[in-house]
């Protein structure tokens, strides 16, 4: 009787053993570096004989921050936003996922694809910060990948994670040199100062109160803030090369190409986005205009950095 007993309780150890689930592998990337092909929308993680691997149009990492809690979402498939987890038999190099004609060695021994999922893209910017002048400067964007309820299609069934995290994808931003010359030219048709330098111009529409030919007591600057119509503070990146036929024009021409626009957050009176201007004479009937921001933030979208405590726009020369 004891025999049989040991028998059936065997048997039954063998049932539940053998009941069709699997035993869930562990995937553990987000620790090593992304990189990415050049020639395509692919960005990957090697780990030794492991890679994961995922096919995201460019065009999705966008240099500006999502708004929290709201990350770029992507439905993954066969066809698009693809995910695969290759394994080989020796270590990977970036020439096994990125070449054209791969090497012969190492070989893929397996590959789970994901046939369902969301691919989820939070992106924040990242910024250099100058103690001296109070200022910051974005560098880049950091995207970081999270894939959510993801389906791998495997040789004997599937695989699915509830999460799993990629890790950070970085973009370089646009450089924002502010590499001006400083002098100011005024539209003669309207109160639109400018100055430009090679692919970026910064423009501010004045207040014409603000420039008046009259010497202003020293201390007392003429001032007002940064707003939306009046003392609207731009700055434009541009894909071609500038030149002064490009202001002032009632329509605004298509050429060069504009690639980005920074617009100057309005200020708060007595603390931020305030436009300073200081008067003195230079010459008989002529005066100039030094203009300076205290305090101003530009902004694009979600992202935006700050000018500094003090930033001298430039001057700007008048006469009687």
């Amino acid at each position: 009787m004891k025999r049989i007993t040991c028998l059936l309780a065997f048997m039954l150890l063998l049932n539940s053993c053998d009941d069709g689930n699997l035993t869930q592998e562990t995937i553990a990337f987000e620790s090593y570096t992304t990189q990415n092909c050049s020639t395509n929308n692919l960005i990957y993680k090697i780990n030794d004989k492991e890679a994961l691997i995922l096919e995201i149009p460019s065009t999705n990492f966008v240099n500006d921050a999502t708004t929290v809690g709201s990350p770029t979402s992507l439905t993954i498939s066969s066809t698009s936003n693809r995910v695969v987890y290759r394994f080989y038999n020796g270590t990977v190099s970036s020439d096994n996922i990125c070449e054209t004609i791969q090497p012969a060695t190492p070989t893929i021994t397996d590959q789970w694809s994901a046939t369902s999922g969301t691919i989820q893209i939070t992106t924040t910017a990242i910024k250099s910060t100058d103690a001296t002048l109070n200022s910051t400067k974005i560098t880049g964007y950091n995207h970081y990948i999270n894939l959510k309820n993801i389906t791998f299609s495997i040789n004997n069934g599937e695989q699915t994670y509830s999460t799993l995290p990629f890790g950070s994808y970085t973009t370089t931003a646009t450089s924002l040199p502010f590499n001006f010359e400083k002098i100011l030219t005024k539209c003669s048709s309207s109160n639109v100062l400018y100055d430009y330098k090679s692919t970026e111009a910064i423009m501010l529409t004045i207040d014409p109160n603000l420039i008046i030919n009259a010497v202003t007591p020293t201390g007392t600057p003429r001032t007002g803030l940064i707003g939306t119509s009046t003392n609207k503070l731009t700055y434009r990146l541009f894909s071609g090369l500038l030149s002064a036929s490009y202001f002032c024009n009632t329509t605004t021409p298509t050429t060069p190409i504009l690639s980005e626009e920074w617009n100057g957050v309005a200020g708060v009176s007595g603390t931020n986005g305030i436009v300073e201007v200081t008067t003195t004479t230079n010459g008989p009937n002529a005066f100039t205009h030094t203009i300076t921001l205290k305090k101003a933030t530009l902004k694009k979208g979600n992202s935006s950095f700050i000018l500094g405590d003090s930033y001298i726009l430039g001057e700007l020369t008048t006469t009687n």
